[in-house]
């Protein structure tokens, strides 16, 4: 049988060859003849005999026609593919749970130790005597300490590392005075070496080891630093592994300790933490152990004599495997009462203590995501009342119950730093910000994570309704019920509108008294000595000021009207005469003077006595400037952008005014001290001038040149308190034409930081502040000046802490890339890195000369970890901007750039790619598509320029015939090519499109699940067909190129037939005169 071309003419006979009858394949000797035949037009057969050089040629014997193998071939691949694809998705996808014959026996506790290398410990304290707080931290992995030193700004340096000990494995530090040189020293409890380590301070962050302390087989798993036995000295404790046991080290405050004295938590008790307070009030400390393995509190109440009794168990219910303890006083009763973390049935249990060293039943909370790990106290929410903080082994790590002040608590409030096995963490104030931070150390990402406290704001505005236009308002309790009640001056109505304070940020309907015509000011006090605030207004269009005198009940009496000069646009309320009696201050706007109104004491005034200041007074303020007892007056005069200071005589009467410039058109005035030197200091609204203006005080009556601070917009009004509760006075103020609020928070040194904003849905020409919800917050009440309406805006009370920033233990930064450029636009090349490790991005800007600066550091979200980044500019503004692929979240973050080395993050609306990223490059799908067709066309001029010269050298019909088929070879080459290059922009043109799309409606606010899910899937989609690309270029070559398609069919016939026989044959090549050895030649009809 003979392996023929569809298109070949059978003849039988034309092939003349000589073959064994053993081998199917057989060498034919180089001197043979291959004999080759032409047929004639007449179908006479011509005989060819040439010599030529052998070869040898597999042939094989199968008439089968060649497209139906390779369709056979193609399906069979096909099969082969899918078979694949199945059995991979089928062995790696997740399989159901199928249920189980269990064998159950009585669950024991397991133990929670874990002992895997990574920091285990944090503690801080002032190491340096800088007043900055610094942590150090004990690394297992390396057996050592790590000090990290704080700075003014909230970060840390990590600067120096001390050796624990070959082997030590350190697992818990604590830092205090050991040897009385009022200078910290730090103490290590060595898991491995079963010791302790005393480093003993310089107070100047270097330290020193002083000596080893054995805990014989024990390990110590905890320490505490604290005096036992009043002698001043601390001492330590230390809860012990293995050996179910606590130890005691008396302190000699030298630096030295006693040999350990031990006690027995119970057999199987394994203790994992304590905590130490006065439980029994007999004024020695005693001690509370949380006994993971028997569920319950350890108590050793201490003796006189520096023992401890023995222990006492109170209960933390069946499998609650308690692994952390703290103590505080919850319900504000001077009793110690103790909170633990039940780590087995994820609860918070509290007991509350009494005098004698009993504990109530315990109350729990329930942790829903997770298992609480370690338990903390503190007053994280400013409200004087003690807050629990908890790191959990869960998603959320960490969480945040607030106290009611009576031992109850709110819900935990979960939120995660992007771990999921924090392990130890320290509170402190490490930014000097008044407010409770949290060092939090992780286990499995071997990190730390510093949260920082902050003034979370306000929530959005509540109204009530009120007279209308609501000028000014004024706070009291006009009920006598404690709670927070409000007065407005309603312009239009010639009337005040009283609103009663609920106590929870409510207010009941008002309740409204006639005035004179246009109350434009309203003051509250006690006119009349009665213990019950009285309400006085000033009267624009009238030129009086009305007394309403209140019952006390929220009732007031009808008005009493006292005269004034023009226009009273603002009242003050003060003892000007030094009689124990109230008087009054009204400034008027067209008169350029003061009006003061002396008080009798039973709610009735003298007629007013007058005072020059300068033109258009617009606002006046009252407060002894001079410090000689006397209160004196300022007022902001609106027209020659000044204030005026009268100082008082204690007689009543003022000396003649002392100006003081302030900006352009002086709009309202307020009194505080915000440098805290004990002088009082004004803030003033300059309308003209678009700013506030702070003017500190001497204490002698004169004051500095303001220091001015810019607003958006003309302000309009201002009131001062301390509103974030860091003990330093801020200053709100509202603006003219603008819906929001705004507040200046101050830094207790005279300067304020940048202005926050805050929306109040009212343009009110008027603010106020005080606590509403009796939570010692202050909340802010603004009038809206076109309506009939007040709104209030309540603080937030929930103890925020925002993840800051992460440092790597051991300053493993893990540094995934490197890329130079010169990002600030000072011709000098600067580093980029990026740091998995720490999850930020570092720039180490250059100085020209080959060295840099320190590096600076851009944060990327939590547990992102950023593997590889690229330079580009990507919004079109001509600076450089930064993409950062992270491996943990499979997205592309962009950092946008300015120019001046400074970026800001995109937010990301970006879903995870399929798998981490290996490479980014600036550039899209068409780039390569162009390169593809550009080598084509290149490819095919090459091809039409050889065909040129193989036209040429054709002189015979042979050869015609074979450049026939060259050229026909060339065009199936060209073809192929094009049809990829087709085929890659059709599979990647979807992934451009939606990169372009989810670049664009990255934008777009709020989208909701469905369309998030639809972009999803269509990213999936187009993903997919970009993977496609490398097998569908399989299946080109196997459709489109005979040679490719041919060598394959013989591969799987070889593999798929085994008794196909195959032979290897010598043939020569072919020359130019004959193409009869061609293996798929045509039959040349001869002319003959």
């Amino acid at each position: 049988m003979t392996c023929m071309n569809n298109d070949a003419i059978p003849i039988q006979g034309l092939v003349a060859m000589q073959q064994s009858p053993i081998n199917v394949e057989e060498n034919l000797d180089p001197n043979q003849h291959i004999h080759g035949a032409t047929v004639d037009r007449k179908n006479t057969v011509k005989q060819i005999t040439k010599p030529i050089s052998p070869w040898n040629v597999k042939y094989c014997y199968w008439t089968t026609s060649g497209s139906i193998v390779g369709a056979i071939v193609f399906f069979i691949f096909t099969c082969i593919v899918m078979t694949t694809g199945i059995l991979i998705v089928c062995f790696t996808a997740p399989k159901p749970q199928a249920p189980k014959c269990d064998f159950n026996i009585l669950r024991t506790a397991t133990n929670p130790i874990e002992y895997n290398y990574s920091p285990r410990s944090v503690a801080v304290g002032d190491l340096n005597n800088d007043t900055w707080i610094d942590m150090v931290v004990a690394n297992s992995i390396v057996n050592t300490i790590g000090i990290y030193f704080g700075y003014e700004n909230g970060t840390f340096i990590k600067q120096i590392e001390y050796s624990t000990g070959l082997g030590s494995s350190p697992y818990m530090v604590s830092v205090g005075n050991l040897n009385n040189d009022s200078q910290l020293d730090i103490a290590v409890a060595n898991f491995g070496s079963n010791t302790i380590r005393i480093f003993l301070g310089y107070g100047n962050g270097s330290f020193t080891s002083q000596l080893d302390l054995s805990t014989s087989t024990s390990r110590p798993i905890l320490i505490s630093l604290v005096d036992l036995n009043n002698d001043t000295i601390l001492d330590i404790v230390t809860v012990n592994f293995g050996t179910s046991s606590i130890s005691i080290f008396y302190g000699y405050g030298n630096g030295m300790f006693s040999n350990p004295t031990m006690y027995s938590t119970g057999y199987d008790s394994l203790p994992y933490a304590l905590a130490v307070g006065d439980f029994n009030n007999d004024n020695y400390m005693d001690i509370a152990i949380a006994n993971y393995g028997t569920n319950n509190i350890g108590l050793f109440l201490a003796t006189n004599n520096g023992t401890f009794e023995e222990q006492i168990t109170i209960s933390t219910g069946y499998d609650s495997h308690p692994s952390s303890i703290a103590v505080g006083n919850f319900n504000n009763d001077a009793f110690v009462d103790i909170a633990v973390a039940n780590h087995g049935t994820n609860t918070i249990g509290i007991f509350l203590g009494d005098d004698n060293g009993t504990f109530a039943n315990q109350l729990e909370y329930s942790i829903n995501s997770g298992s609480p790990y370690s338990i903390g106290v503190g007053d994280f929410n400013q409200d004087y009342h003690l807050d629990i903080f908890i790191i959990t082994i869960g998603a959320n790590n960490t969480g945040l119950l607030l106290g009611h002040g009576d031992g109850r608590f709110s819900d935990a409030r979960m939120n995660s730093t992007g771990s999921t096995s924090s392990i130890s963490f320290a509170i402190c104030d490490f930014n000097k910000d008044k407010r409770l931070d949290v060092i939090v150390v992780n286990n499995e990402t071997d990190n730390i994570d510093i949260l920082k406290g902050y003034f979370e704001g306000f929530s959005l505005p509540k109204y009530y309704s009120t007279g209308y236009l609501p000028f000014h308002i004024a706070l009291g309790d006009f009920n006598n019920d404690s709670k927070l009640d409000l007065v407005t001056a309603n312009y239009y109505n010639n009337s005040i509108s009283v609103l009663l304070g609920n106590g929870d940020g409510s207010f009941a309907g008002q309740i409204t008294y006639s005035t004179g015509t246009s109350p434009y000011f309203v003051a509250v006090s006690d006119f009349n000595n009665d213990s019950y605030l009285d309400i006085a207004v000033a009267n624009y269009n009238d030129s009086n000021v009305s007394i309403l005198l209140g019952h006390g009940n929220s009732y007031f009496e009808d008005q009493i009207t006292y005269a004034t000069c023009t226009f009273p646009r603002s009242l003050a309320v003060g003892d000007f005469n030094d009689d124990g009696q109230l008087d009054i201050v009204v400034t008027s706007y067209n008169s350029n003077n003061v009006s003061v109104l002396l008080g009798y004491g039973n709610g009735s005034f003298g007629n007013q006595i007058t005072y020059a200041t300068d033109t258009y007074s617009q606002s006046v303020v009252v407060g002894d400037f001079n410090n000689d007892n006397q209160l004196d007056l300022v007022v902001a005069n609106y027209n020659s952008s000044s204030v005026s200071v009268l100082l008082g005589y204690r007689n009543g009467s003022f000396a003649n005014q002392m100006k003081y410039s302030a900006g352009t058109y002086p709009q309202s005035l307020a009194v505080g001290d915000f440098n805290n030197d004990g002088q009082l200091d004004l803030v003033v609204a300059n309308y003209g001038s678009n700013n506030i203006g702070i003017i500190l005080g001497y204490g002698n009556g004169s004051f500095t040149t303001q220091i001015t601070y810019g607003t958006p917009n003309h302000p309009y009004y201002v009131a001062v308190g301390d509103v974030n509760n860091d003990t330093y006075l801020d200053v709100v103020f509202v603006l003219y034409g603008v819906t929001n609020v705004y507040v200046l928070f101050g830094y207790g040194n005279g300067s304020f930081g940048n202005q926050m904003s805050y929306y109040a849905s009212a343009i009110g020409y008027c603010v106020a502040i005080g606590d509403f919800t009796n939570n010692n917050r202050l909340d802010i009440v603004v009038p809206r000046n076109d309506d009939k309406y007040v709104y209030i805006l309540l603080q937030y009370n929930r103890g925020a802490l925002v993840h800051e920033i992460s440092y790597a233990s051991g300053g493993g930064s893990d540094l995934k890339s490197i890329v130079v450029s010169d990002v600030n636009n000072d011709t000098r090349l600067d580093i980029i890195v990026s740091n998995s490790g720490t999850n930020n991005v570092g720039i180490v800007f250059g100085n020209g000369n080959g060295t840099f600066k320190s590096q600076v550091f851009i944060k990327m979200p939590s547990n992102s970890q950023p593997s590889v980044i690229t330079m580009s500019d990507f919004n079109g503004d001509n600076q450089l901007d930064i993409a950062v692929a992270t491996s943990s979240t499979k997205q592309v973050q962009m950092l946008l750039g300015n120019g001046q080395g400074s970026f800001i993050s995109q937010v990301t609306y970006q879903l995870p790619l399929a798998y981490p990223p290996l490479a980014i490059s600036p550039g899209g799908g068409i780039l390569p598509a162009g390169i593809m067709i550009g080598c084509a066309l290149l490819i095919r001029r090459n091809l039409a320029r050889k065909r040129q010269r193989r036209q040429q050298q054709v002189t015979t019909v042979a050869s015609r015939e074979h450049g026939h088929q060259k050229r026909s070879l060339d065009h199936q080459v060209l073809n192929l090519l094009l049809i990829q290059s087709a085929c890659y922009i059709v599979l990647t043109t979807p992934q451009v499109v939606n990169l372009l799309y989810s670049t664009v409606s990255s934008t777009i606010p709020n989208r909701t699940a469905d369309t998030l899910a639809i972009n999803g899937l269509l990213a999936f989609a187009a993903e997919l067909m970009l993977y496609i690309f490398p097998v569908a270029s399989f299946y080109l070559y196997t459709l489109t190129a005979r040679t490719f398609r041919g060598e394959l069919i013989k591969i799987f016939r070889s593999l798929l037939i085994p008794g196909m026989r195959c032979g290897a044959i010598q043939i020569a090549p072919v020359d130019n005169d004959s193409l009869a050895t061609h293996p798929r030649r045509k039959t040349q009809v001869s002319n003959e």
